[in-house]
């Protein structure tokens, strides 16, 4: 997924002449606690939070461009960027929302955090047989049978649980991935148990065909 995919097209923004008050008020209709600052073609100039409004209503300011943060303090990606770099921006610099640019350093759109916790959330609720079909595609040759062995094998390696191939593929069906992942103790050891999986598969097949 890349950022334009995540992103709201349909968000508001400053000019540098707004009155204060003019995008306090833009700001609290649509619910938002920032806004990029644009010129005349749309482009970045800057940023404002409601913190900034906050303290430029107290202070007497004016105009945005009195409060703004200028460009060159201003996180954002473009349009083409994955989506995971918003992801790691908004949690490294604790970003509420973060614009997004393209080639021509036009905003095309803002992502926000809550969008990217909607997003995730949407991957959390997916099926894990989902990621065994797809790993059943990848691994050319095996059947859906010897995956759910070699699951069930590794299953009990790890948790030293007894389990029948059918049972593994029935514990799947029914399990999210995000459910999996609180499970097995955490996204690294989730795939790693996949990884586990594919390795055992691949084996198990190759010593078939040297007896």
């Amino acid at each position: 997924m890349k950022a334009k995919d995540m992103m709201d097209k349909d968000f508001i923004y400053a000019t540098a002449n707004n009155h204060i008050e003019e995008i306090s008020i833009k700001m609290e209709n649509a619910k938002r606690f920032t806004t990029p600052v644009l010129d005349e073609n749309m482009k970045l100039i800057g940023w404002v939070t409601s913190f900034d409004i906050t303290k430029g209503l107290r202070e007497n300011k004016k105009l945005i461009s009195e409060i703004m943060s200028p460009k060159e303090d201003v996180k954002y990606i473009r349009e083409n960027d994955p989506s995971r770099l918003a992801v790691l921006e908004t949690s490294k610099s604790r970003l509420i929302s973060i614009p997004v640019l393209n080639n021509d350093d036009v905003v095309t759109g803002v992502i926000r955090s809550f969008e990217i916790v909607d997003t995730l959330s949407a991957l959390y609720e997916v099926k894990v047989e989902k990621l065994y079909v797809a790993m059943d595609k990848q691994l050319k040759g095996i059947t859906w049978d010897e995956l759910m062995e070699a699951s069930a094998i590794t299953f009990k390696r790890n948790t030293g649980e007894e389990i029948k191939p059918e049972e593994y593929e029935k514990k799947i069906k029914n399990s999210t991935f995000g459910e999996a992942i609180w499970a097995t103790g955490g996204l690294e050891r989730f795939f790693a148990g996949l990884i586990a999986v594919g390795e055992l598969v691949i084996a198990r097949r190759i010593g078939r065909v040297k007896k």
